[in-house]
């Protein structure tokens, strides 16, 4: 309180005596302050004395860095900024100093530039005059509360660099693991319920070496104690692969075509670059093997060394089979475990150090064991991607069962079934004959398994003469364990091939197409450097519009049975955009040359070219005139992402309201101002220069689809283009900052981690193994955010225009909206008949999956071509259509089963337990219901199935103004909306 007090009220002589200050008790109200005061309770300080207060601390050893710690919400006149300073004797105590000049303090760490400074306190950045920093903390305290890090000038481009990932890694192992499920004491009658608790009884392992197959195997072990072996068993594999790297096999003679082509080699095959004249050249090599690889620069050569990673890949890592291993792997010997969290418990990927393979010379060369999810590269279950492969391609699966018939192999071919949920305890393992079907009943699908499916397992079974339940286990095991690899593997050939790089070096599939991307395109971003810049793009990445807009409609045309000639003639149609964002992605991107217009005054935006090669970016007033309410009542340009009165939650939202401080791709600004929504103020622009850069990239991995040999391959290329775009939407805000720790003494260790102010929270896993999560005091941003913003904007680009420039100049008022998300339109349209205007006008549709005799005789065209809309139900008629609130909605379409859809419900429950008839009644009588539903669910690493109840409908949509007594909504800032 001192330090606040000398802040407060300053004296001129023996700053430094505490007696120079009056006591605190009689100048701050200190009225339910406990002390020591604690971080948390600043901010009611703060509202007891109309003070406002930003604590910082120092981070860092070899460079010690100010950041700030806790930042005030509304910076008050009289303002205090407070450095803590922790005991370096006692981790648990702290002492706070008043920073007489924040300026003073930080300027070193920034900038050696000797001229005045204005920092902002948030960012931390600083600005040549008072007026910029004004307009500066206009955004910062909007939408920043930590330090923000921007690459240097001469570190601000971003291009291809990880030439070393297109060589094979040479080892990777697949994995999987069983469990039982045994039963716990639970209450049905409670909302929330554990009904089993997992726990692992076997785990099977593949290793797979990229050179040499006599160093591939399969092993496996079913006792309670797997794990641990399984954990041992990949300490001793690290051991095997360091002696391995630690070799050196010389190089194999060159022959002579080789010796010809290196001498007269104009590009190094590694970096691909030329060769200058100056350049040392050299043959590159396999170590592992001795195989020449090419000609390369001496530097590219020294640093395509073999991965010291091994990945361990495991189908659904981060949903599942992390618990079972973490403890272990953390804890059963020495070294670090590096996390790429999403929580405290779950994780992309986890990565343990086996300390004992490091060199006494270099801590840094032991062997790393990476484990990853491969459903973070290929989202679907094993199953269905084994049923994309062909039989020639299970090579792996058959490397195991050389000696298998045909007949029996192709048994193995898919994904078999199990009773999970009859194994609740090992003794179950012993039964000798395979269980009934209703054994293999799933909670989790409220099912038992398919008669195929069960006489498949039977006839496993009987085939390969399984004589337990435990044994069919082992089998079961392997073949997942197998199939799995063959998967994975396929995958990397494919990628290989394709693209020269081997996924099995990254996390996830975005971050492996990213790359591909930038080796491809061989784009040169230039990163931002300029804060303001930064939070400008920010405040404009908005996000997909989903959102009600008509809550129920039937329709009536001669192609249905129930027809009435007596009403007026309509049509529901299911419009959806194909491949809405790759469209987008071929369109000219922003990716250097970033600088503000200095004259914003008479900027005329309506005159540049969608291609032009330089683009802009505005920051604008807009005002939504009345007299244009009605004609955009149903997709208002401009969404927004705002709170509603009362509500806690941002929601993307389209709105009439006029709008302040916009920030808007110049495109979307000339569509629509071209229709009628007014530009009062322009206030800043951001000039860059842009290309269809990313577009020879979408085009590469299209083509690769139309060749593909199966459908493994069409849908890998898809999942390439549509991954690239996730990356761009890359949110560094958003990562955490998670520690796993096995320690409690120790500078790095649970104590000290606990101790730091910015500490949030920790979960003990284990006597010796706790996770602690930290705020982050500072953010690095080093991706080129910029892309993603426009890729959104120009998207929304093409489905305005569909709806403002086509459907409603077509239709008028017989045309409305009665949903949107994202890439898709659903319509209610009063005509005569829909599919003439569709055949008339068919260069904006794709029909190529129309059937080829359909009844109103349009051709199939434009398949698959981006950017046009497609009708998804393919001519079938739909015929109602009842919408309760964003991703809660139903439609009949006639020859179908009913689509239903409950964001947050299992399918399975929707499909079994919920009707159309639901949907209206819900809708009708305003009431809410509930569903029970059963998941898997972790805490503290322990696995559940849980099984709780949740509001699956509800009526209830705050979006739009939902008109009383009606099924018809108004968007907000409608002139028809009663105030």
């Amino acid at each position: 309180m001192l330090r606040v007090v000398a802040a407060l009220h300053p004296v001129e002589r023996h700053s430094e005596r505490e007696s120079s200050y009056r006591h605190y008790t009689t100048v701050l109200n200190l009225q339910g302050i406990e002390f020591p005061m604690i971080l948390k309770q600043i901010k009611k300080f703060e509202r007891l004395n109309d003070i406002s207060i930003n604590v910082y601390t120092i981070e860092g050893e070899k460079t010690p860095t100010v950041l700030p710690i806790q930042l005030t919400d509304l910076k008050r006149e009289k303002h205090v900024n407070l450095l803590y300073v922790q005991d370096p004797r006692d981790n648990n105590v702290g002492h706070f100093a008043w920073i007489k000049n924040l300026s003073r303090l930080v300027s070193s760490q920034l900038s050696r530039h000797n001229g005045r400074k204005y920092f902002c306190d948030r960012c931390l950045h600083y600005f040549r005059s008072s007026e910029k920093l004004e307009a500066h903390g206009v955004d910062c305290r909007e939408i920043n509360n930590c330090a923000i890090r921007l690459p240097s000038e001469d570190d601000k481009w971003l291009s291809f660099k990880n030439h070393s990932r297109k060589e094979r890694v040479p080892f990777v192992v697949y994995a999987d693991l069983e469990c039982t499920l045994e039963k716990t004491d639970a209450d049905p009658t409670t909302s929330i319920y554990t009904s089993q608790h997992h726990r692992v009884f076997s785990v099977g392992y593949y290793v797979r070496c990229s050179y040499d197959d006599s160093l591939s195997a399969y092993r496996f072990r079913r006792d309670k104690d797997c794990v641990a072996w399984f954990v041992e068993e990949l300490r001793r594999l690290a051991h095997d692969v360091k002696s391995i790297l630690s070799g050196n096999v010389c190089m194999t003679e060159l022959t002579q075509d080789e010796r010809e082509i290196f001498h007269s080699a104009t590009h190094c095959h590694i970096c691909e670059k030329p060769f200058e004249p100056d350049d040392v050249r050299v043959r590159d090599h396999c170590h592992l093997t001795g195989r020449y690889r090419g000609p390369a620069h001496s530097n590219c050569n020294l640093n395509y060394t073999d991965s010291h990673y091994i990945p361990i890949i495991f189908h659904n890592l981060s949903g599942y089979d992390a618990h079972f291993i973490i403890k272990e792997i953390a804890t059963a010997y020495e070294g670090h475990v590096d996390l790429l969290p999403i929580t405290k418990e779950k994780y992309i990927s986890f990565t343990k150090h086996v300390k004992d393979t490091a060199e006494k010379s270099d801590s840094r060369s032991d062997i790393k064991l990476r484990f990853i999810d491969s459903y973070k590269f290929l989202s679907s279950s094993l199953d269905k991607l084994a049923s994309f492969l062909c039989r020639d391609k299970l090579k792996i699966v058959r490397s195991q069962f050389l000696q298998l018939s045909t007949e029996n192999f192709d048994l193995l071919t898919r994904k078999g079934v199990f009773p999970y949920e009859y194994v609740d305890c090992v003794d179950k393992l012993e039964d000798t004959c395979l269980p009934p079907r209703e054994s293999f009943y799933s909670s989790l699908t409220g099912d038992t398994v398919s008669e195929s499916d069960y006489e498949h397992a039977a006839n496993v079974w009987r085939r390969f003469s399984v004589r337990t339940l435990g044994e069919y286990s082992d089998l079961y095991l392997k073949t997942d364990v197998l199939l799995l690899a063959d998967v994975f593997e396929n995958f990397r050939d494919s990628c290989i091939a394709s693209y020269g790089l081997d996924p099995a070096y990254y996390y996830t599939l975005p971050g492996f197409t990213w790359d591909a991307m930038l080796k491809h395109t061989r784009v040169n971003f230039e990163l931002l450097t300029d804060i303001d810049m930064v939070m400008f793009i920010e405040r404009g990445i908005r996000g997909g519009l989903s959102q009600c807009f008509g809550r129920y409609a039937r329709a009536n045309n001669k192609y249905m049975q129930s027809y009435d000639s007596s009403k007026p003639s309509s049509y529901l149609m299911y419009f959806d955009v194909n491949n809405l964002y790759g469209w987008a992605m071929c369109e000219p991107l922003p990716y250097a040359e970033f600088r503000w217009v200095e004259d914003v005054s008479n900027f005329d935006f309506s005159a540049i070219a969608s291609d032009s090669p330089t683009g802009y970016i505005l920051e604008v007033d807009l005002e939504y005139p009345q007299n244009i309410h009605d004609a955009h009542a149903d997709l208002p340009f401009c969404p927004t992402r705002d709170k509603l009165p009362g509500k806690r939650q941002d929601k993307l939202l389209a709105t009439l309201y006029d709008k302040k401080r916009y920030v808007i791709h110049y495109r979307n600004l000339q569509q629509c101002t071209r229709h009628g929504i007014r530009v009062t103020k322009i206030h800043r622009v951001l000039q860059f220069t842009q290309s269809t850069w990313l577009r020879t990239y979408i085009e590469l991995n299209t083509k690769f689809r139309t060749l593909a040999k199966n459908d493994f391959e069409k849908n890998l290329y898809k999942l390439m283009n549509n991954a690239v775009f996730g990356k761009t939407m890359e949110n560094v805000r958003n990562h955490v900052d998670v520690k796993l720790l096995t320690k409690w003494k120790g500078r790095c260790n649970a104590e000290a981690l606990i101790s730091k102010p910015n500490f949030h929270s920790r979960s003990v896993f284990s006597e010796n193994l706790i996770a602690v999560k930290l705020r982050k005091l500072e953010v690095k941003f080093y991706k080129p955010i910029y892309v993603g913003m426009c890729i959104l904007d120009i998207s929304k680009v093409c489905l305005y225009e569909f709806h403002h420039e086509y459907m409603s100049p077509l239709y008028g008022d017989m045309c409305r909206i009665m949903y949107t998300d994202t890439d898709s339109l659903i319509y209610h349209i009063e005509c005569e008949d829909v599919y003439e205007n569709v055949k008339r006008d068919i260069v904006r549709f794709d029909t190529s999956d129309y059937a080829i005799d359909n009844a109103y005789g349009i051709t199939l065209e434009n398949k698959k071509v981006p950017g046009l809309m497609k009708d998804e139900n393919n001519g079938a008629i739909m015929t109602e259509f009842v919408e309760l609130r964003a991703k809660m909605y139903a439609l009949r379409v006639d020859g179908k089963k009913d689509c239903k859809k409950a964001k947050g419900v299992k399918s399975n429950v929707i499909a079994r337990t919920i009707t159309f008839d639901d949907y209206t009644r819900c809708l009708r009588d305003e009431i809410e219901m509930t569903r029970r539903q059963s998941c898997i669910r972790s805490k503290l690493h322990e696995v559940y199935t849980v099984s709780e109840t949740k509001i699956a409908l509800s009526p209830y949509d705050d979006k739009r103004y939902v008109i009383p007594d009606s099924t018809d909504t108004l968007p907000w800032g409608h002139y028809r909306i009663p105030l």
